[in-house]
């Protein structure tokens, strides 16, 4: 038997449920510390020589920085959901699906409607709950019908100058993927 067929795997009948093993390096032993100073970890267990940090039942609070004002004290606390700088912070923003002119005038032939649905199916739009809103980046020379929740009004306006219809939908309407 020549030294190139010694590290070859296994032929799939010899594979089973009796020589199933991870992968070398994939599993790793806990660290067991305060066993013998032989480990690495003996004596203080790595919590350092004095202070309270190495007492039993110390902890170590997320927002603690040592005594210094933390962070969340430290920012300003401004009501309300119009301000970007409000808190808590940003649960209020709204989020689209951007889809340029361009794009449509690439991936949708003259006379075409336009849903998220159809959006989806060409790979403009992602998210089943995302709204889409239509944005003027682009030219659009063709007659589409174009069904978003939203249109800036550069895009509306460009779409109705090129023959089209923008019409918009609520947020009831589903995107099927």
């Amino acid at each position: 038997m020549s030294a190139s067929n010694e590290n070859t795997t296994p032929a799939a009948a010899d594979i089973g449920l009796h020589n199933l093993q991870p992968a070398p390096g994939s599993r790793k032993r806990r660290k067991r510390i305060g066993r013998g100073e032989g480990s690495g970890w003996g004596k203080t267990s790595g919590r350092g020589q004095k202070g309270a940090g190495s007492r039993s039942g110390s902890k170590h609070r997320p927002n603690f920085e040592g005594g210094q004002m933390p962070i969340h004290m430290r920012m300003r606390k401004l009501r309300g959901p119009n301000m970007k700088k409000s808190m808590p912070f940003e649960p209020f923003r709204t989020h689209t699906q951007p889809i340029n002119l361009q794009d449509l005038e690439a991936r949708f032939e003259a006379g075409a409607e336009v849903t998220p649905a159809a959006l989806v199916q060409v790979g403009l739009a992602s998210g089943k709950d995302v709204p889409v809103k239509i944005l003027a980046r682009g030219e659009l020379s063709k007659a589409l019908t174009v069904k978003a929740h939203a249109f800036s009004g550069a895009a509306r306006e460009a779409i109705e100058q090129a023959g089209g219809t923008a019409e918009v939908i609520g947020q009831t309407q589903d995107v099927e993927a």
